[in-house]
């Protein structure tokens, strides 16, 4: 049999308490070859990881049926068989990890599919080196970072030896080169062993991999095809809050800005859309850059990091946090001592963006935690708006003015309704009631959070809804610093934009907000000044233009360039004179128009 993955016709509905039941997959069909990469795309709430969670019988249809390796997943009996063939990678890792060290975890699914004891050896010992955890198989898993978690969730799915992949989200936590790493890997299973692999993701260069693409709209398949195919269609997708890939963005603007026409299929690899803006600078069509004019001018309106004409002068503004020699080793003096910084030293200017970035267990985390005294410093100073983090009753105030979102902010919500949950914060501080109730509308309505969504419970939330209302909850205590850690992972285009919207917006205000992505696109296009993290060292710190200068040097820490710097590296190859120190598909566009103006004028 051909065919691993058969859906016909299927339905399923979430149950809620004293609420109508939720359409989450709505009448879905599609078949899956073997040995095929398939991708799934969607919004936050399409369905699509309902859908991987029907394949792997981890919920039942409600009509229609699903059969994988030929085995009904609505058949009590075949469950354990199917979920031996499907290994599946959750968003959160930290829902999917149990052993008591790294190496007990991975052994965790062999060991209960009965697998002999020597060969879990060798499948553990495997899993951690493909994933890059070799050196820290004795290692808790609490002590992970979280991309090191994730790594950890997958060497366990790896470990299983399942013949179909799903993976849902489970990049969103990795650097760049660690996620290039895994999808290399994901390439050479799908080649090597013939595994099939269903990738549910946001991650756009990612689905440029696959084979086949489905894209998910309120529980339906919407569209299907090759990636090519799929993302020829530009308008469509970025209508259903979706992004294309940043080379064929480019090159479809500005096509469309210049009058070009496209080959067919011409701009679904790399080398394809650089040759395709060669050929339309090199254009003389009549209609190009003339008609362009207004729309260039739009595009220069929109704040793009190379201009640094707003960005913030270090020497002459107010410091309100300033590190100096912190070192810091998690289970100091024992046999798993870790040293997670070493040595840090950087200060953070008021109402600037600091971005700070790094590979996966670079330090980041442990760093922000120190910026409001969740973990004191073991040797260096931290001082925060004057006060120090080592002092007790310094750090009560410091929590006042300096509002921390963890990764996977959800989790911070606890109250019976979201207006409680808002008002929390506040309360603790001692306000009246009438402050409160008009910090919490202040604040909901930075966050977009109606009045009828104040009267629910944050659980019936979507996770969007989620996270902006946790973050609704730090703004209501009127935080002159915000430390944002990965705000927008798992979320797809539209809602990442939406929430790092609030972080352009409160600067704006005068907030400080430090932010902390493994997204190089985000961090170009909203940072003054960015760090990065390398083995819990500095490995550079300074504007984006100087920090995203040399691909190689970045590497080094985990890193990549933004992915419209890169592409417009490429261009450059053929035309020098081009600037590349531009971070988003809309200002690269609006600089190929200049220098093609400028071209033609010579």
């Amino acid at each position: 049999m051909n065919k691993i993955v058969q859906i016909d016709n299927v339905s399923f509905h979430y149950h809620q308490h004293q609420q109508e039941p939720l359409l989450a997959v709505d009448e879905v069909s599609m078949s899956l070859e073997r040995g095929k990469h398939t991708a799934v795309l969607g919004r936050n709430g399409s369905g699509k990881s309902t859908l991987a969670r029907l394949v792997n019988a981890l919920e039942q249809p409600d009509h229609g049926t699903i059969l994988v390796a030929g085995l009904n997943t609505s058949d009590d009996k075949s469950i354990w068989e199917i979920r031996s063939t499907c290994g599946m990678v959750f968003q959160n890792p930290d829902n999917q990890i149990v052993g008591t060290t790294v190496e007990e975890d991975v052994a965790f699914g062999p060991e209960n599919l009965g697998v002999e004891p020597s060969q879990i050896r060798k499948l553990v010992d495997e899993s951690l080196a493909r994933v890059g955890l070799a050196d820290a198989a004795q290692r808790p898993p609490h002590l992970l970072s979280g991309g090191q978690k994730q790594k950890l969730a997958i060497a366990g799915i790896l470990a299983m030896k399942p013949k179909c992949l799903i993976l849902d989200e489970s990049t969103a936590m990795l650097d760049p080169v660690s996620r290039n790493d895994f999808m290399r890997l994901v390439q050479t299973l799908i080649a090597v062993e013939g595994i099939t692999v269903i990738n549910i993701t946001h991650h756009m260069e990612e689905v440029l991999l696959a084979d086949q693409v489905y894209v998910m709209d309120h529980g339906k398949i919407i569209m299907t095809g090759s990636p090519a195919e799929i993302f020829e269609q530009v308008d469509q997708i970025k209508s259903l809050g979706l992004d294309v890939p940043v080379h064929m963005e480019i090159t479809w603007e500005l096509a469309r800005l210049t009058g070009n026409q496209l080959k067919q299929l011409e701009t679904a690899e790399w080398e394809g859309a650089v040759k395709a803006v060669e050929r339309i600078i090199s254009s003389d069509a009549a209609n190009d850059v003339s008609t362009a004019k207004q729309d260039m001018q739009d595009f220069k309106s929109i704040s793009n990091k190379s201009d640094y004409s707003n960005s913030n002068d270090s020497d002459s503004k107010e410091k309100v946090i300033s590190v100096q020699n912190l070192t810091y080793t998690y289970n100091r003096g024992t046999s798993m001592a870790q040293e997670a910084l070493s040595d840090v030293s950087f200060e953070i200017n008021r109402g600037e963006l600091f971005g700070i970035i790094g590979h996966s267990g670079s330090g980041k985390s442990t760093l922000i935690q120190h910026l409001n005294g969740l973990i004191r410093p073991q040797q260096g100073t931290v001082h925060v708006l004057g006060w120090s983090v080592s002092q007790n009753a310094d750090v009560k105030k410091i929590r006042q003015k300096a509002g921390l979102l963890f990764q996977y902010p959800e989790h911070q919500l606890f109250e019976e309704t979201v207006f409680q949950d808002i008002a929390f914060g506040p309360k603790r501080m001692g306000l009246d009631a009438n402050e409160i109730d008009k910090r919490v509308l202040a604040a909901a309505e930075i966050t977009g959070l109606s009045q009828e969504i104040l009267e629910r419970s944050p659980f019936e939330l979507s996770g969007g809804q989620k996270r902006r209302v946790a973050i609704a909850g730090i703004l209501a205590m009127k935080p002159e610093i915000l430390i944002l850690d990965e705000p927008a992972a798992g979320l797809d285009p539209a809602g990442r934009d939406e929430i790092l919207s609030y972080a352009a917006q409160l600067r704006e205000m005068g907030v400080t907000v430090i932010l902390v992505s493994h997204s190089m696109e985000d961090i170009a296009r909203l940072a003054d000044r960015i760090l990065v993290l390398r083995d819990g060292k500095i490995h550079a710190c300074g504007k984006p233009q100087e920090v995203f200068v040399d691909e190689s040097y970045l590497r080094q820490a985990g890193l990549s360039l933004p992915r419209a710097k890169a592409f417009l590296e490429s261009v450059a190859m053929s035309f020098p004179e081009i600037n590349t120190d531009f971070y988003t598909p809309e200002t690269a566009v609006a600089e190929l128009l200049r220098y093609k103006k400028d071209r033609r004028m010579q």
